[in-house]
C-alpha cells in the first residue's frame, strides 16, 4: 500500500510556494493554467520544469503547443490565479499580455516570466513533467503571491 495521498497533500502543503500562470499557444488559441508545480532545473542549459496533471484539460494543450511561458504572479494578481485555477475561461481574452519567442502569452505586470520551448516530457505518476528550455525572460517588481496550507498568503514586510 502506498503513502496516503491526503497525508502527502497535508505535509507538502506546509511548503510555501509561489504562484504562476503557465501559458501556451496552439495556432491562434491561447491557454493557461495556474501552477505551482514548477522549478528551476538547470542553469546550463537554462531549463525549468512544469508538472501538469495527466487527466487535466491543460495536459493536451501543453503537449500540443510544444511551448510554455511561466508568469510569476504578484500579490495583486490573485484574480488571475483564480481565473486559471477554477472552471471558466482558460484563454487570455480581455487580458493585457504580450509574447516573446514562442508565442505563449506573457502577462503584463508579472513578477517575472520565462518563455520556454518544450524539450522533453517525462512520466511523473499522475502528472507529466514538461522540461522547458528558457528562450527569453524578464523580471518585474512587486510582492509575490504565495500559496501555503491550501490558501493564498503574503510576505510580511
Amino acid at each position: 500500500m502506498g503513502f496516503d495521498a491526503q497525508q502527502q497533500r497535508k505535509i507538502l502543503g506546509a511548503f510555501a510556494t509561489g504562484v504562476t500562470v503557465a501559458s501556451t499557444r496552439i495556432g491562434d488559441e491561447t491557454w493557461g493554467m495556474t501552477a505551482n508545480g514548477i522549478t528551476s532545473l538547470s542553469l546550463d542549459p537554462p531549463l525549468v520544469l512544469l508538472a501538469v496533471q495527466k487527466d487535466a484539460a491543460s495536459h493536451g494543450k501543453f503537449r500540443e503547443g510544444g511551448c510554455f511561458a511561466l508568469n510569476i504572479l504578484t500579490a495583486q494578481q490573485q484574480e488571475l490565479s483564480d481565473r486559471f485555477a477554477f472552471k471558466g475561461p482558460k484563454d487570455f481574452s480581455g487580458l493585457d499580455y504580450t509574447t516573446a519567442e514562442t508565442g505563449a502569452p506573457v502577462l503584463a505586470d508579472s513578477l517575472g516570466w520565462v518563455d520556454c520551448r518544450v524539450t522533453e516530457v517525462l512520466d511523473g505518476g499522475d502528472h507529466d513533467i514538461f522540461i522547458g528550455e528558457i528562450l527569453a525572460g524578464e523580471t518585474g517588481s512587486g510582492e509575490p503571491l504565495l500559496y501555503f496550507n491550501g490558501k493564498y498568503a503574503r510576505l510580511i514586510p
